[in-house]
């Protein structure tokens, strides 16, 4: 009966026009931050081809007409087609790797004679339509782990080639399909894990060189070592459901390391460091005796934790001085404020503070921004055009466009939700948290809070290829959702 009407005009009637409506709002807000960051004083023509404000008006009115050929096919298509998709794009990814043409240090563009394309952009939608397709096939089980481990790996594939290109900030996008996997059934305690490896780094690399209350102790170093613990306690109550035993065990760990760090204050001053990794390994090997015991797995879980996050800890710092390039390792060092490096890495986060802070609360107004007008910030209409938003607009417009975006999350989350089957439950989770991440991360670099990484602001930063990429991304959820409509209807 639905494939009676699912005509042309059944499909209209049924697409979610408040998303459309927030996709040509973002569209609009997008050309304009674009014109701002691109005008030159004594330019005559902002629509001009030769301009990038000229040549952003037809990547906007090629990916109208893109989303209007998306929504014309058939919704079967998506989910019939979603392995060849995936599995071309990973071509394209691999092929890209060897690509002689290496712009500004990467080489994830494909030059085909004037046009420039980067396929990373186009693998998000093909990754989450073929993650889709396996997740919601029958008989699939997120809590048995080859299940899982093969959802993990359509994920992970791509991500490892981008990072071949020299892309680490696309390749972390991929790191959104998480949110998707939580949303899907994924224990807790692996999101918890990822935000506890984050914690450790953050914590050991910026308070590494700090002393303990005047003694040969690595501040950062103590602490990590004393959340790990605290942590595998938690656990064991948590999931093991043994609230003496944790407390016994909390009670020891932060028994011993009290004493150890009074007597060498008072006594004969060391490294309570080690003391900490011996109680450590101490309650490791409890755990595993544990696990034999009673065969238990989740004593197994809780001490693999503990394991995994003391050897994640002391490998931090080598990948951060031995593994990392000197640009990736000067950005971390300067986010966690280890340098300041104003005139280096620093410089584009700097400037971009400054615009956004002589926005105001109304803003310079269209075109009138002095730090974009004289080109203060570099790639400001591309990564950093927020900052373009921030001084034309304010406070005021900066607001807006973030409660636009916010609207376009809401929405495709309340999208997702109403899907009668998996495929398009999955796919539209992974549309918004692609969508979360980009905003997230983008805004949060232009105000020196994440990151410089190098990924676009969706609809706002110019360039064809992430507004094909996002379009897409879009419209393919718009054309499964309207074939919902249409089948309740």
């Amino acid at each position: 009966m639905a494939r009676v009407t699912d005509k042309p005009s059944g499909v209209f009637r049924s697409l979610d026009w408040w998303t459309i409506l927030i996709y040509m709002s973002l569209l609009i807000f997008g050309w304009l931050s674009v014109c701002g960051a691109s005008y030159t004083y004594g330019d005559t023509d902002i629509f001009s081809l030769s301009t990038r404000s000229g040549m952003q008006i037809i990547w906007i009115a090629s990916s109208i007409f893109l989303g209007f050929v998306l929504l014309m096919l058939d919704d079967r298509y998506y989910d019939m087609f979603a392995y060849i998709i995936y599995a071309v794009m990973l071509l394209l990814l691999f092929a890209t790797i060897f690509n002689p043409h290496e712009i500004k240090g990467s080489r994830s563009w494909l030059v085909l004679g004037p046009l420039r394309l980067q396929p990373a952009e186009f693998a998000k939608f093909a990754t989450a339509l073929a993650v889709g397709k396996y997740m919601g096939r029958y008989g699939f089980n997120i809590h048995k782990w080859k299940d899982f481990a093969y959802a993990l790996g359509i994920v992970l594939l791509p991500m490892l080639f981008i990072v071949a290109q020299k892309e680490t900030g696309s390749a972390l996008v991929y790191l959104s399909f998480f949110l998707m996997f939580y949303r899907e059934g994924m224990p807790g305690s692996v999101l918890f894990t990822g935000v506890a490896m984050i914690i450790y780094f953050v914590v050991g690399i910026k308070y590494e060189d700090v002393q303990l209350w005047g003694l040969p102790v690595s501040l950062g170093k103590f602490i990590v070592i004393l959340l790990l613990q605290l942590f595998s306690t938690s656990m064991v109550y948590l999931y093991c459901k043994d609230k003496k035993q944790s407390q016994l065990l909390t009670l020891i760990s932060l028994g011993t390391t009290f004493i150890a760090l009074l007597f060498a204050k008072f006594v004969v001053p060391f490294d309570i460091v080690w003391v900490q990794l011996v109680v450590s390994f101490a309650l490791i090997g409890f755990l595993l005796y544990s696990w034999l015991a009673s065969q238990y797995k989740s004593y197994l879980y809780i001490a693999l934790f503990a394991l995994g996050s003391l050897a994640f800890f002391y490998s931090a710092d080598y990948v951060l001085n031995n593994v990392m390039k000197p640009h990736q390792r000067v950005r971390i060092t300067v986010l966690l404020g280890l340098e300041k490096d104003i005139s280096g890495v620093g410089y584009n986060v700097h400037q971009s503070e400054i615009a956004i802070g002589a926005g105001g609360l109304k803003g310079k107004g269209f075109l009138n921004g002095t730090q974009t007008k004289l080109k203060f910030v570099p790639e400001q209409d591309t990564d950093f055009i927020f900052c373009t938003v921030g001084e034309e607009e304010g406070f005021i417009g900066s607001a807006g466009v973030l409660l636009l975006f916010l609207a376009l999350i809401l929405r495709l989350l309340k999208m997702a939700e109403r899907q009668p089957f998996a495929f398009g439950r999955i796919y539209g989770y992974c549309v918004a948290s692609i969508f979360l991440f980009h905003v997230f991360i983008n805004v949060g670099m232009v105000l020196g809070l994440t990151p410089v990484i190098g990924i676009p602001l969706p609809f706002f930063s110019y360039g064809g290829s992430s507004l094909w990429g996002f379009t897409i991304l879009l419209f393919i959820f718009l054309r499964i959702d309207a074939a919902c409509n249409l089948v309740h209807t």
